[in-house]
């Protein structure tokens, strides 16, 4: 496979990235004998765009996937445009021209993609409208990211950023208030205000937000753990997060 190119599996990954850049497939790699009313959708669009899809049996679409769970399908496409500081501005300009609050999550040091693909799945749900994430020691968009995000990793940009705090501290000069979520803090989620234009800062498991990240937050929140359980992981703790901010903001 060519340096500018991907692999994209999964029933949701394959039909959202065929809706929304049908320009970039290059193939597609279909189950043999499975033309069920979950995969017609994808054959349907291939035929649609003129787009190459060829019939296999299971073994070629394990070995292209890696062993992962492509459920019937494989595609190999050309990479889509790699997201940097540079799109902040205009991320935010096109929110605020939509009448709505920016809103940002940004994950400081989550490497699993299987994480990443689940707070993508989560921030789409929430309306974010990008999230945030260094570009080194950090997952990338990659087939499982994907295919765990079911087509969210279509609808909400991924930004890399080379200097982490340096951006924080740009988007606060352009009034988006950051919120970290921090253990050692005693102030509870539920107890602040999570109005307005906002970042949300979520941490590596284990390790938690990096020292120059938490000190770029405006304000650090915990979440009240009654168990004997110390955190939860990532996607599941920005999941409860953004949802309360989607809470406040439909009260409000």
């Amino acid at each position: 496979m060519a340096k500018n190119e991907e692999l994209v599996f999964g029933i949701h990954a394959v039909n959202a990235l065929l809706k929304a850049a049908p320009e970039r497939f290059i193939e597609i790699w279909l189950l043999k004998g499975r033309e069920d009313e979950r995969l017609m959708p994808i054959i349907n669009l291939a035929r649609k765009y003129g787009l190459p899809a060829q019939m296999v049996n299971r073994k070629v679409l394990d070995d292209k996937s890696k062993g992962e769970q492509h459920q019937g399908v494989v595609a190999r496409v050309k990479q889509g445009k790699q997201l940097s500081e540079n799109d902040l501005d205009d991320i935010i300009a096109q929110a605020e021209r939509n009448n709505t609050s920016p809103f940002l999550l940004i994950l400081d040091g989550v490497t699993d993609p299987h994480n990443l693909g689940a707070c993508l799945r989560n921030a789409d749900a929430a309306g974010v409208h990008a999230i945030v994430v260094p570009k080194d020691n950090a997952a990338k968009i990659t087939a499982t990211v994907r295919k765990v995000a079911v087509g969210a990793a279509e609808t909400v940009p991924l930004v890399q950023v080379t200097n982490l705090a340096r951006t924080m501290k740009t988007l606060q000069k352009m009034g988006v208030w950051i919120i970290g979520t921090a253990g050692e803090t005693d102030t509870c989620l539920y107890d602040v205000k999570l109005s307005g234009p906002m970042a949300l800062v979520m941490g590596a498991e284990g390790k938690g937000m990096r020292r120059l990240t938490r000190e770029n937050c405006d304000q650090l929140v915990k979440l009240p753990m009654a168990g004997s359980v110390s955190s939860l992981n990532v996607s599941v703790a920005t999941g409860i997060c953004l949802f309360e901010i989607v809470r406040q903001r439909l009260v409000n």
